[in-house]
């Protein structure tokens, strides 16, 4: 089993899935939905994250080789997977479903955004990073979805 680097992942993703920008912030490489750059950043896709931040350590990312792919679902996929989303955990605490968001290599809840219905897997293996492709593509037409509001709201102010 070989384990993904971060460049692997972004570059994956953004060969498959159209009409994606990659944006570096808060120690972060976050790809937004953004195909004619109607919206100012876009809507978020995924992240790929790569160390520790001040109210984001739960997965412990300063360790060597670990970083963490996130990205979000609609309600009804989330919950088919992990049950009732959690309630939304006070600044620099995570949510609470018994997780360990230290593993490698398998899907579980984010450990701050799993409110909103965000996923993470830290460090994917290529094997595991296949079978992510049916919920990567969900996410994605969830994207586009939610970019198609946004912008059907811009243009009607």
């Amino acid at each position: 089993m070989t384990n993904m680097t971060p460049t692997d992942v972004i570059h994956a993703i953004t060969t498959t899935y159209s009409g994606l920008v990659p944006k570096q912030s808060w120690g972060e490489t976050s790809l937004f939905y953004n195909p004619d750059t109607t919206l100012t950043n876009g809507v978020y896709f995924c992240t790929i994250k790569e160390h520790d931040g001040a109210n984001d350590m739960a997965s412990q990312l300063n360790r060597l080789d670990i970083f963490r792919l996130s990205f979000g679902l609609p309600t009804t996929h989330y919950e088919r997977l992990f049950g009732v989303r959690p309630p939304r955990p006070s600044k620099g605490g995570c949510v609470a479903t018994g997780h360990d968001f230290t593993v490698t290599d398998i899907l579980q809840p984010h450990p701050i955004y799993a409110w909103m219905g965000w996923v993470q897997v830290l460090s994917p293996s290529t094997t595991t990073f296949t079978t992510l492709q049916p919920l990567l593509s969900i996410a994605y037409e969830y994207t586009t979805h939610k970019y198609t509001n946004r912008t059907k709201r811009n243009i009607s102010k």
